[in-house]
């Protein structure tokens, strides 16, 4: 299919379908029609064609109803294409479809208190009881956990082998009995994301992902698209994003220009040019297959980028007395419709979220530039006698 292919289906759906009236069946009809993800299969919210076309989708429908990609982020960048890789066919047409349209939104379940870092030392355990699982454990900085229907959850189901070995990864259900979030407040004054209690709850094998013992390749498909989604998915125009405001801060306010703000401001324009083209070949590599290890690079220096851009942001701000420091809660991170008290703020967060850039440091080296790898004494320990 090419582009003008893409164009007359989009045309012909329009034809039929009416922007105007309803929002939800509108959404509906437009998946239906395969033009959510067009690279995802027939019948499936797509039509088997190239990730290329997505845009000229998106641009043609531009002015239509649009899903709502903050509350959705953790299912659309995330849950869907590890359901599109492991699911069974029942699993993909049960929750795609009211994924993408906000019909049913997400979040994921993996961080504990005992496994950031580290989340192969995870402790939730799964044990299984005839058709169903029981699970009990804690997870912590689930985001968007209070409005979330489903989550995608990795369990221990086996710890007499090595931690890697003994995982397993479960679509649970936010409804089920012996489900609790609790919010947690950050340093913006929101309860953006919670800590979630498990407690004997009962999720059926029809909700399991990938084989029983391989969750930790299930969830490395999820962790490589929640990188690029964090990093370098969306695309963004030459001085645009947390670049864009700071800009707009040195154009309205020449009283600022100094040379040494003038000297940063340039050298973060190059880092986040740089950032922008490299996003745009991650793009390009994501129309041939599935993220790799690129996207930790790319989430690394987009947390760099948004902290150092939102202080350097707050600093020029310092002598005309800015005092926008108000906070309010919020279900969702906005960093371009609040101020830059909240910008400097939240952008704290980057290098946690998603992979700490520690953690993405140590990927880079060893994945992509083929450096020796840190030493793992724990690598063929059973997980049941590793310290804890």
């Amino acid at each position: 299919m090419n582009e003008p292919e893409i164009k007359e289906r989009v045309a012909a759906f329009l034809g039929e379908h009416d922007p105007a009236g309803d929002r939800l069946e509108f959404l509906r009809a437009r998946f239906d029609a395969g033009l959510a993800w067009v690279w995802f299969p027939e019948g499936l919210g797509g039509l088997g064609a190239s990730r290329e076309l997505q845009q000229v989708v998106d641009r043609e429908l531009a002015h239509t109803p649009q899903i709502t990609s903050g509350v959705q982020g953790i299912g659309l960048g995330m849950a869907a294409p590890t359901i599109l890789a492991f699911g069974t066919e029942e699993q993909r047409r049960r929750f795609l479809r009211p994924l993408w349209t906000g019909e049913e939104i997400w979040c994921q379940l993996f961080s504990e208190p005992g496994a950031g870092s580290d989340l192969a030392t995870l402790a939730t355990r799964a044990v299984r009881d005839g058709d169903e699982w029981v699970v009990d454990g804690q997870k912590v900085w689930t985001s968007g956990a209070h409005h979330s229907r489903w989550g995608i959850l990795v369990a221990r189901t086996d710890p007499d082998v090595p931690k890697h070995r003994g995982l397993t990864y479960f679509v649970c259900d936010m409804h089920a009995p012996g489900v609790e979030v609790r919010p947690l407040r950050q340093i913006t004054g929101e309860a953006e994301f919670n800590e979630v209690f498990l407690t004997g709850v009962r999720l059926p094998d029809d909700l399991r992902l990938g084989a029983v013992g391989d969750g930790w390749r299930v969830a490395q498909t999820t962790l490589m698209n929640e990188r690029v989604a964090i990093g370098g998915a969306a695309s963004v125009r030459r001085g645009g994003g947390m670049l864009g405001a700071v800009l707009d801060t040195w154009r309205e306010q020449p009283e600022l220009r100094t040379h040494d703000l003038h000297q940063r401001l340039l050298a973060l324009w190059v880092e986040a040019e740089v950032t922008r083209l490299s996003g745009a070949r991650l793009r390009e590599q994501l129309v041939a297959g599935h993220p790799g290890p690129e996207g930790s690079g790319m989430k690394l220096s987009f947390a760099r980028l948004n902290q150092a851009l939102s202080g350097l942001d707050v600093e020029m701000r310092r002598d005309l007395g800015y005092d926008d420091w108000a906070f309010r809660r919020s279900e969702t991170v906005d960093f371009y419709g609040r101020g830059p008290g909240y910008r400097y703020l939240r952008a704290k967060g980057n290098s946690i979220e998603g992979g700490t850039s520690e953690i993405l440091r140590n990927i880079i080296s060893e994945r992509v530039l083929g450096l020796p790898a840190e030493p793992r004494v724990d690598k063929d320990v059973p997980w049941k006698d590793l310290p804890r």
